[in-house]
């Protein structure tokens, strides 16, 4: 399993610093990023987490997946790579 979680449907007002408190509560987090849009400057409501290692992934996946966080149930996963378009 990759160390990447992609986690989706955030509240709008999550910082990065929200997101990285959150999966701390599963292990190491080397970085939280939420998306934001480049026109409004505002959250996308999706964000990447970057885990120290393999297992503490699949800890932050069965911990935290279905949580709910200001009112949303927000989902985990591993982070597929990107897509051409």
């Amino acid at each position: 399993m990759a160390t990447k979680l992609f986690v989706g449907s955030l509240p709008f007002a999550v910082s990065d610093d929200d997101l990285s408190q959150l999966f701390a509560e599963a292990g190491t987090v080397v970085s939280a990023k939420v998306v934001m849009d480049h026109d409004s400057g505002r959250s996308r409501g999706f964000g990447f987490v970057e885990m120290s290692n393999d297992d503490e992934a699949k800890a932050a996946i069965d911990k935290l997946n279905g949580r709910e966080m200001n009112g949303r149930t927000i989902v985990v996963n591993e982070a597929r790579p990107r897509e051409n378009r």
